[in-house]
């Protein structure tokens, strides 16, 4: 027999999972609803994507290697990446997605553009998954109905996921993330050139941050809150558009765009044998928001264990044999997302522990170490002396803002 693997959603999540089961040789389907679909997401990558990911030079629009953090006293901290070689991608998400989409493709994967609408759960352990979509491939946005039967669904359909409600994954809270891009004169854009920008405080979101961030030919600038109301989200807007006002002066806004961010995991990310990867299993970050790489990750690492256990496609894996990625997922990275939900509770809590926050960035010690953990995905363990004197440095500054109150 011949495993057969539908791939929901043409994300990075999706596309590096339908990438890794192609290149084993597995029959592998990959459904994307927009193929030229456009996240609305501040499009940042870490360095260790380019590389792990083979990604290519013209798929980064700016190599941003200074970062200023803004307070909601308008202090500015200046973070600038020490190596010549080091930067932050920044990316266009049609693009950045469309390349990764390609290469599935290109590697085997078959693209269908459809919509999933209804996926047919197996009353067997080896029944057949059906899955029926919309087929767009005529032009048509009603698209022409069909239906694919597979042995095993990956969903990589984003915070909304159809194949989650399917396989009854439960609910999360998420957030909105919300950002105009706008086209500056040239002399604006020179501004932010290798810099990228974020504010802090309760005029630009009460539980996260607003960003300004560069991309080939405009700025996207935008905000992200818990706050899901349309009044609030729009006054928040206004909030980063009048803090970073003087800079973007002359600014033509080209394209206005909103999307949800999961907020925490699903409470089931494996049923069966559907696996959810990328948004639709809630892997963003707290305080950063990340959400790129761990999509990109997570879907190759699901697939990784796809080839793994079905010997390269010879045999279809069972669902506890699937959950050996979540596993794995929770060893490497459960850390990391338990710390930044930490981080977030305790400094986007208040204006008084974002100002602690962004004076405890000016700290060299507290830059590298957080860089390196950005850029490379592993926190590299700082001498013990470097690791108090970080310690006493933001017990210090949450004192001095008056952030340890309750």
């Amino acid at each position: 027999m011949s495993l057969r693997v539908a791939v929901v959603g043409g994300g990075p999540a999706g596309s590096c999972a339908a990438e890794t089961l192609a290149k084993a040789g597995i029959e592998t389907y990959l459904i994307e609803r927009k193929l030229d679909n456009a996240k609305p997401c501040g499009g940042a990558i870490p360095l260790c994507m380019v590389s792990e990911f083979d990604l290519p030079p013209e798929i980064i629009d700016r190599r941003v290697r200074k970062m200023k953090m803004i307070s909601p006293s308008n202090i500015e901290v200046d973070i600038n990446l020490e190596k010549e070689e080091e930067y932050i991608g920044m990316c266009r998400r049609e693009v950045l997605d469309g390349f990764l989409r390609d290469r599935a493709a290109k590697l085997g994967a078959k693209l269908i553009n459809g919509t999933l609408y209804k996926l047919d759960i197996p009353t067997s352990n080896n029944g057949v998954y059906t899955l029926h979509y919309a087929d767009h491939s005529n032009g048509s946005i009603e698209g022409e109905n069909k239906t694919l039967q597979v042995d095993l669904v990956i969903g990589a359909d984003g915070a909304n996921s159809r194949v989650a409600k399917a396989i009854d994954a439960g609910d999360y809270n998420y957030a909105i993330a919300f950002q105009e891009r706008i086209r500056l004169p040239e002399d604006k854009m020179d501004y932010y050139q290798d810099l990228a920008e974020m504010y802090v405080g309760n005029d630009v979101s009460p539980d996260f941050y607003a960003w300004v961030f560069p991309k080939y030919d405009h700025v996207a600038v935008g905000t992200g809150t818990m706050k899901v109301n349309k009044a609030i989200i729009k006054d928040l807007q206004a909030g980063i558009r009048a803090r970073a006002a003087r800079k973007l002066v002359g600014g033509k806004i080209i394209k206005v765009e909103a999307h949800p961010i999961p907020e925490h995991p699903r409470p089931r990310r494996v049923v069966g044998r559907v696996a959810l990867v990328g948004d639709a299993a809630g892997y963003v970050t707290k305080s950063s928001g990340e959400g790129i790489y761990f999509a990109a990750k997570s879907g190759r690492m699901c697939a990784e264990t796809i080839v793994e256990f079905s010997h390269n496609g010879a045999r279809i894996p069972t669902s506890d044999e699937l959950k050996v990625y979540l596993k794995r997922w929770d060893k490497k990275y459960g850390m990391t997302y338990v710390v930044l939900d930490i981080l977030q509770r305790v400094f986007y809590r208040s204006d008084a522990t974002r100002e602690a926050f962004v004076e405890m960035c000016a700290d060299m010690d507290v830059q590298r170490l957080t860089f390196d953990s950005y850029l490379y995905k592993t926190v590299v363990p700082a001498n013990p002396l470097i690791q108090m004197k970080i310690t006493a440095k933001t017990i210090a500054s949450l004192l001095r803002g008056n952030a340890l109150a309750p």
